[in-house]
């Protein structure tokens, strides 16, 4: 496996409660990559996803995601794995009752951050790449919804990821704003990060083509072949 590799999997069956939702899915994907994941409504983007974090325990197969064998990962490993990635969901899940600045603070508590400069000098970086460096005082609900998102995306990138997994990050916002969104994401791929998104706007794959892995009929397509 290449040094580049931040995930691969080899014949890995994905099963959500006991139904098996995908079969034999083998799949490389290395830094730097931008790959979207289509798929219809449960056809078993979501339980992938799921997956390579650590929500849905590996049951067949094999699978490293960013240095971590997932077929031999303890539960108390888990946050290790996570700080690693960068998780970015369609409702954003900020804290309502928190400032964005507080919303970042409370992962950097949680992962490990100790001093109060350095918290403080991340926070300010990650609010500078997603253009929201004077924002960081104010409350969820006094954001738009591209802004919502924006804040997830930078609290997905607090502990410099190796992977952004993102489920659906435009399904709230308009089209526009889905597209600033985009940019950001691909711009995030070329500084030299994998970007993993799973997605069913098709108008977005046009305006921004990139490597597809399509979920069907329990099988994964993958554009660039094996």
């Amino acid at each position: 496996m290449a040094l580049d590799t931040i995930i691969n999997l080899a014949n890995v069956s994905i099963f959500q409660k006991h139904n098996l939702v995908l079969t034999n899915v083998s799949l490389n994907i290395d830094k730097g990559e931008f790959v979207y994941l289509l798929g219809k409504t449960g056809s078993g983007k979501s339980s992938l996803l799921k997956t390579l974090y650590g929500e849905l325990d590996l049951v067949e197969g094999s699978a490293t995601v960013a240095g971590f064998d997932l077929s031999k990962i303890k539960r108390k490993e888990i946050p290790f794995l996570r700080r690693k990635l960068g998780i970015v969901f369609q409702d954003f899940q900020l804290l309502s009752d928190r400032s964005v600045n507080d919303n970042l603070m409370f992962v950097l508590k949680a992962t490990g951050w100790k001093d109060k400069q350095e918290m403080q000098k991340r926070m300010q970086e990650v609010l500078d790449k997603v253009n929201l460096n004077t924002k960081g005082f104010k409350m969820p609900h006094e954001l738009s919804g591209g802004e919502q998102q924006r804040v997830a995306i930078a609290r997905a990138l607090l502990n410099d990821p190796e992977l952004i997994l993102a489920d659906e990050p435009t399904g709230n916002l308009d089209p526009e704003t889905s597209e600033g969104i985009m940019n950001l994401l691909m711009e995030i791929s070329k500084n030299g990060r994998a970007v993993l998104i799973a997605t069913h706007d098709i108008m977005m794959f046009d305006k921004f083509p990139s490597r597809t892995i399509k979920c069907e009929s329990g099988k994964i397509i993958d554009s660039k072949g094996n």
